[in-house]
């Protein structure tokens, strides 16, 4: 098939989102799909308010129909709610074009950790944004329920992988200070609630990875803790696999990637009981979870690498895509529908 894939994260953004459709397109076109992305590189960009890591495109919506025209698509799937999505979205609809969307990201909730703008308001927008769409994608049971809870309707599963060969416990770093060694993968920024992690007293070293809005407020605010920006492929692996707990003490993710990125490390969980978490950790097996983070740190401190390592075997982007296939909207199927009815 013909995929055309529209979303306002791209490289060079560093997040499950582009890791999740970077993954997924490489596996389509494995699988013998012709890939269309339709993303910010190549446009006129401008830095997101609060955010200036993320780029938004302005003003691109003809340019944009007429790439969309030439590549004739059999399945459109728009993964962002941003300013390319809403392009995409208007061209769809005027054109009578089926598609389909993800909920990557509780923006609600993202919002509101920024500005003084309820919930609500920002479920409403999102819900308006999804409507149209055939079927809504999300990585696990618990954002389905959550969104079916907000009234959006056709909510889907499509879970997510992990990269094994990449991400697996050998050669690990050796740090050089004492442990036990906690990490936090990810964006440093507000609603990854970090300084639930960083206010924990807990023995040995604290380790930050990643990079973002806060982290030069936070390097000084906790100047214990060792922050080492960005790290990727194998020399991120190896980092994980130094250490002794992964801490995901995130409560706005839908589903947390960097935790499967940990396991395949054999490194056990350590986090909140809300939705990401309590869909991707066995409890007791590849972490915990707990109301309190320190319980939970404290636990997963005693749990088997081995048993993570092997739950994260379990978990292939090959079928994450196979599954991100069988929810597409192909044009001919729906047109084939329309003459039947």
């Amino acid at each position: 098939m013909r995929i055309a894939i529209a979303t306002d994260a791209w490289s060079p953004q560093v997040n499950g989102v582009v890791t999740t459709l970077g993954q997924t397109r490489d596996h389509l076109v494995k699988e013998g799909h012709e890939v269309f992305m339709v993303t910010p590189e190549g446009r006129r960009t401008f830095p997101c308010p609060t955010y200036p890591e993320i780029r938004l495109t302005l003003f691109q919506g003809r340019a944009i129909a007429r790439e969309l025209d030439a590549f004739e698509p059999d399945c459109v799937h728009i993964a962002t709610e941003g300013t390319i999505g809403l392009s995409v979205r208007r061209y769809c609809l005027k054109r009578g074009i089926p598609f389909t969307t993800a909920y990557h990201t509780q923006f609600p909730e993202y919002v509101r950790a920024r500005f003084p703008i309820p919930v609500k308001w920002t479920v409403a927008l999102l819900r308006w944004f999804h409507k149209p769409a055939t079927r809504t994608m999300v990585p696990t049971e618990g954002m389905r329920k959550t969104l079916l809870e907000r009234g959006f309707e056709d909510v889907v599963i499509w879970s997510r992988g992990v990269l094994t060969d990449v991400f697996r416990p050998d050669d690990p770093v050796e740090y050089e200070f004492d442990g036990p060694v906690w990490v936090f993968v990810g964006r440093v920024a507000v609603e990854k609630n970090i300084e639930a992690f960083l206010d924990l007293n807990l023995p040995g070293a604290k380790v930050i990875i990643g990079d973002g809005p806060d982290r030069e407020r936070l390097s000084q605010v906790y100047p214990d803790c060792h922050f080492l920006g960005y790290k990727f492929g194998r020399e991120l692996a190896r980092h994980i696999a130094g250490a002794d707990v992964f801490v995901f003490p995130s409560k706005t993710d839908t589903f947390g990637i960097v935790m499967l990125e940990a396991m395949a490390c054999g490194v056990p969980v350590a986090a909140f009981p809300v939705t990401g978490p309590i869909d991707v950790v066995r409890p007791g097996e590849t972490g915990c979870l707990h109301s309190d983070l320190m319980t939970a740190c404290s636990c997963a401190l005693e749990l088997n690498r081995w048993d993570c390592r092997q739950y994260a075997e379990t978990r292939s982007w090959g079928r994450s895509t196979r599954q991100f296939v069988s929810h597409l909207a192909p044009r001919d199927l729906c047109l084939a529908d329309a003459k039947v009815a």
